[in-house]
């Protein structure tokens, strides 16, 4: 009997998650020798999300819920589901129905045949062009400084095999970049295209705000290219000063009437100064990150579980 385990971060889906939930297992049901473990990870619970996932954990006990302290963001959301995974293959997917449950099999069969990680890639995503443009920018970053395969279309709606899973379980950075880190553990990773639906209710939940800090993670975790970056634009500008500084003197000794430039000179100040700025801020955010690391900063806390394994429970360091 192979296991097929769905993880769900829920954020604001007390109106949708009951039909997403019903969908992947009308799915998974059908198929002979499969079985199923659906579970829901509620990422803020000052709604009455988990008091849904309560109610479908209590008509099945195949799901387990899993209520966070507080909003912790999607993918650490992500990251907690792992403790309680038992399954040959892990799907993420998200709660707002956008993610077709029916073709589910589509990503797990390409698992089955050897690949360590499948990303569903959506031809025609049924995304605002705002939402459309920040992925597409999401994904050249990641691809620009190496945590992403080339030609590979990355979305939330994955699967992965028994290795990766295991994999991801020894990730403890309190800023996962889960594609990232996979990046550099397997190597069989493919795409598979399904339809992208519309959602069945509310908007999306991802703010500019949130963009930034998905793109600054992505962006610095196992990476040194955005430092080299900043050292390849610092040599730039010195270099650019120094011609500058060569163009004045050869200026004035031809013509000691030319003014040496008031006006160019603050604004070559500003723009190397701004330059430094940049660089020191890029620096600050990978020291308050290391420093975040090894003060073995939490992941997330747990405030309870429902049909969670008592083992599980007991080495979830995490769970209050």
């Amino acid at each position: 009997m192979i296991t097929v385990s769905v993880a769900i971060p829920c954020y604001k889906s007390a109106l949708t998650i009951p039909s997403v939930v019903n969908e992947i297992r009308n799915t998974l049901s059908k198929r002979e020798g499969y079985d199923y473990q659906i579970i829901l990870v509620n990422d803020y619970p000052d709604d009455s999300t988990f008091d849904v996932i309560a109610s479908l954990c209590s008509a099945d006990p195949k799901i387990i819920g899993v209520n966070l302290s507080r909003n912790f963001g999607q993918t650490t959301a992500k990251m907690a589901a792992l403790p309680y995974v038992t399954g040959d293959v892990l799907v993420y997917m998200d709660d707002d129905g956008q993610h077709p449950a029916d073709q589910i099999f589509k990503l797990v069969d390409k698992v089955m045949e050897g690949s360590d990680l499948v990303y569903a890639r959506f031809p025609h995503k049924k995304h605002s062009l705002f939402k459309r443009f920040t992925s597409w920018m999401n994904s050249k970053m990641l691809e620009l400084n190496g945590s992403k395969p080339k030609g590979i279309s990355i979305s939330s709606y994955l699967a992965l095999n028994r290795v990766s899973v295991e994999a991801l379980k020894k990730y403890k950075s309190p800023f996962p970049s889960m594609g990232g880190y996979l990046s550099h553990v397997v190597r069989r990773v493919a795409n598979v295209d399904l339809e992208h639906r519309d959602r069945l209710a509310g908007k999306s939940n991802y703010t500019l705000k949130k963009l930034l800090n998905l793109w600054l993670t992505g962006f610095t975790n196992f990476s040194t290219v955005p430092l080299r970056f900043a050292s390849y634009l610092g040599g730039g500008c010195a270099l650019a000063g120094f011609v500058y500084t060569i163009v004045v003197i050869v200026k004035k000794l031809i013509n000691p009437s030319v003014p040496v430039g008031y006006t160019t000179s603050i604004a070559l100040q500003l723009i190397i100064g701004g330059v430094i700025m940049f660089i020191l801020g890029l620096c600050g955010e990978y020291i308050g990150r290391i420093y975040m690391t090894v003060s073995d900063m939490p992941q997330y806390e747990i405030r309870e579980t429902i049909n969670a394994p008592e083992k599980e429970k007991e080495t979830n360091r995490y769970e209050q």
